[in-house]
């Protein structure tokens, strides 16, 4: 018999979800950054164990909501938890038990759906502390299992990936065998992007910005060719974007083309153009675009 089951990862914002989830399924199908919030799609990733299809939601991190988009990843997150079949509650163990890790266990502790506890980045913490914390934890959540892990690294994530496999229900699975992830390539391409604009500005650009793939070409010769809009709320975010002559901007071009051509298997022919919209959180077609329902 085949087993499928739903798992859905949740954690304050930088806690390395995104990383274990790309660790999990063995490749990359979740951007990561440093920068907090870099999620914002629940995206799912695939994972196979033998005979056992585990589907993964990489959540928004959990936080308190303000603006509209905010709302609506918080939202998006704790959608994702309904009818799990297991909930990975991610705390990282370098920052430990601060405001955004508090409200994540508020959330989570009278959830009826079974808990694993998972401690990231144990390989910068001090192991007295660890299991403190992991004690304090787990008084709370009474979790089924508790695992320490570097997603980073990998130390750990084995044995929660087969943790997890043999939680999993019976049943038919509900991807190819060879699908890593429910999201379009279209939304991937343009995450890609978003990936590389928080790694080359680092503090520089903030966090309010996106990207949206305008058009999409499949063309004769095998190749496909993509337009992206980068947007941003004010004329001098479009120039730190753009850089010195448009340095900046043929650099984040050039490094995101070759991860999207790496993703499709084929050549890639990307063009970028940065609009500026102090109220870009407001357009509801982007948030179709990215995933997220629009909230009020």
């Amino acid at each position: 018999m085949t087993k499928c089951g739903l798992v859905a990862v949740l954690g304050a914002p930088n806690a390395g979800k995104s990383t274990l989830v790309n660790a999990l399924v063995g490749q990359k199908v979740a951007i990561t950054s440093p920068k907090a919030q870099t999620t914002r799609v629940r995206l799912m990733g695939i994972a196979i164990q033998d005979d056992v299809q585990i589907l993964l939601l990489d959540t928004p991190g959990i936080f308190a909501p303000g603006r509209r988009l905010d709302r609506a990843m918080v939202k998006a997150a704790w959608d994702g938890a309904e009818d799990a079949d297991r909930l990975v509650v991610m705390i990282d163990a370098a920052t430990g038990m601060n405001k955004k890790a508090t409200m994540l266990m508020e959330g989570v502790e009278n959830r009826r759906e079974p808990k694993i506890l998972v401690i990231n980045k144990t390989d910068i913490a001090k192991k007295s502390d660890l299991l403190a914390l992991a004690q304090q934890l787990s008084d709370r959540l009474m979790p089924e299992a508790v695992f320490f892990i570097s997603a980073t690294s990998g130390e750990g994530v084995a044995d929660l990936k087969d943790h997890l496999a043999a939680a999993m229900p019976e049943g038919p699975w509900h991807f190819p065998e060879d699908q890593l992830s429910d999201a379009t390539d279209r939304m991937i391409a343009a995450e890609l992007t978003r990936e590389q604009l928080y790694a080359q500005l680092h503090q520089e650009l903030p966090y309010a910005s996106a990207v949206a793939t305008e058009q999409w070409i499949d063309k004769d010769d095998g190749s496909t060719e993509i337009r992206q809009q980068i947007r941003v709320g004010r004329d001098t975010q479009k120039a730190i974007v753009l850089g010195k002559g448009g340095s900046r901007i043929k650099a984040i071009g050039e490094a995101a083309r070759k991860e999207i051509a790496e993703h499709l298997g084929r050549p890639v022919h990307l063009f970028l153009h940065v609009k500026v919209d102090p109220r870009w959180e407001e357009d509801r077609g982007l948030y179709e675009e990215i995933g997220l329902e629009w909230t009020k």
